[in-house]
């Protein structure tokens, strides 16, 4: 989604960390130069959180926290922060801070600024100005903030003593966030950390290819495809690529090359997506994304250009948490389920790998959700009812090596094991934590990769 604030453009891209949890929910991430983490102040840091973390952390990328739910009851805000910082590694600089919560909450205090914004409820379905109050030591404040005055002064500069101070260059590294107190629903301190998104965080930066690394303020058009979403609209079952914008301007009807492809193509039905609705792209710049229309072509991590020859990097496929055998249930259907889970592969909606001694197809997804969609779209477009049963697999790990010779013995010894995926590339399906400690040991001149590239 892209909007307007305060003369800047914002391009948002959603990560969802519930049970529609997939692996485009991690490849998404390779597509932002900023990420904003939402913490339920309730529950603190969760396993996805976690996860998401992890990837922003492979490419230092700065991160935003909003510590959401501040009109319900929610754990000790400087609990909240320690947990941040124990679990995540990374340190918080409060920039607000609370005045309360749940049927107590009056609102958020500016530490730098010495202001209060006062919190007004019934107003989440709307912008509110809402009322300020100039300066802690003030009569205002005192009055406003009533009998929890002196604890709330004396617990402010216990954070300002205690906490870490803001410091941009450590934000831009990745290595301290700035943490904001508010309620999304009730549409309050959400406008705190949006201008503070489009002061501090950084503008569309250099992207690296196979070749050199690519400026934003190049000429030429350049992008890569980080997220293929089929049925968009289930009337016509499209399928849309989202495609980042890395340098030069999109414009419509304009010619691009499909680099995988070396082929040139003239594109005049992108779309971009304005709030909630779907529009035709007329121009888009370095850090917009626009959707093509793919009719089967398109892949994740395919780089389009203006006539150069150049391949994005930095679009992998992660490891996945969860597997299933597949079969189809009608052997005669069997060329519809290897079509099916080929093009799903290539969409990025699953991971398929094909064991080299079982004639058999396994399923990795990240969340479970995505076994459902697997299931579903077999079916309804595929044609292939399947059955889905439990596998011995507990992850997976991409092996390569600078000897081909020893990779081969690699794979021959470890044949029961070793499996290939949608991309060709050789894997190796660990049944344990303990097995895949051990095999590292036995063969410490393989590489086993938890990430791979796009091909």
């Amino acid at each position: 989604m892209q909007f307007p604030y305060r003369g800047r453009v914002v391009n948002l891209l959603d990560t969802p960390g519930h049970e529609d949890f997939s692996e485009d929910t991690y490849r998404t991430l390779t597509a932002v130069d900023a990420a904003l983490m939402v913490i339920d102040g309730a529950r603190g840091v969760e396993a996805r959180t976690e996860r998401l973390f992890e990837v922003c952390r492979m490419r230092d990328t700065p991160i935003l926290t909003f510590v959401n739910k501040l009109d319900r009851e929610i754990r000790e805000p400087v609990e909240l922060l320690d947990e941040i910082e124990e679990v995540l590694g990374i340190a918080c600089a409060p920039i607000t801070w609370p005045i309360g919560a749940g049927s107590r909450f009056l609102g958020v205090y500016d530490l730098a600024g010495d202001r209060i914004h006062c919190f007004a409820r019934g107003h989440a379905d709307r912008l509110h100005c809402h009322a300020t109050i100039d300066g802690l030591r003030g009569n205002a404040a005192r009055a406003y903030i009533g009998e929890a005055y002196e604890d709330f002064v004396e617990e402010v500069e216990l954070v300002r003593g205690a906490s870490h101070a803001y410091e941009r260059d450590a934000f831009l590294r990745g290595r301290l966030t700035p943490v904001f107190f508010g309620t999304a629903l009730g549409n309050f301190g959400v406008d705190h950390f949006l201008e503070h998104l489009v002061e501090e965080a950084p503008p569309p930066a250099r992207r690296d290819a196979t070749t050199r690394s690519v400026d934003p303020t190049e000429e030429k058009f350049s992008g890569f495809v980080f997220k293929i979403q089929a049925n968009m609209d289930p009337r016509h079952r499209d399928r849309i690529a989202f495609l980042r914008v890395c340098s030069g301007c999109y414009r419509h009807g304009m010619t691009m090359r499909h680099v995988r492809l070396g082929r040139d193509i003239k594109v005049t039905d992108a779309v971009t997506f304005l709030a909630g609705d779907r529009v035709q792209a007329e121009e888009a710049y370095p850090g917009d994304i626009i959707g093509l229309h793919n009719h089967g072509t398109i892949r994740i991590g395919d780089t389009f250009t203006e006539g150069e020859d150049l391949r994005f990097t930095g679009v992998p496929n992660f490891a996945p948490e969860l597997f299933r055998r597949v079969r189809v249930r009608d052997p005669m259907k069997s060329k519809q389920l290897d079509k099916g889970m080929r093009q799903l592969a290539e969409e990025g909606a699953t991971q398929v790998f094909v064991p080299a001694t079982r004639s058999e197809l396994i399923v990795g997804a990240v969340g479970t959700l995505q076994f459902d969609l697997v299931a579903y779209r077999l079916r309804d477009e595929y044609r292939a009812d399947c059955v889905y049963e439990d596998s011995d697999i507990h992850t997976v790990r991409w092996v390569a090596a600078d000897d081909d010779a020893r990779l081969r013995e690699f794979a021959s010894v470890n044949a029961e094991r070793v499996a290939t995926d949608a991309g060709g590339c050789l894997a190796y399906l660990a049944p344990s934590r303990a097995n895949l400690q051990l095999v590292r040991e036995r063969w410490p001149d393989i590489r086993f990769a938890a990430t791979r590239e796009h091909a």
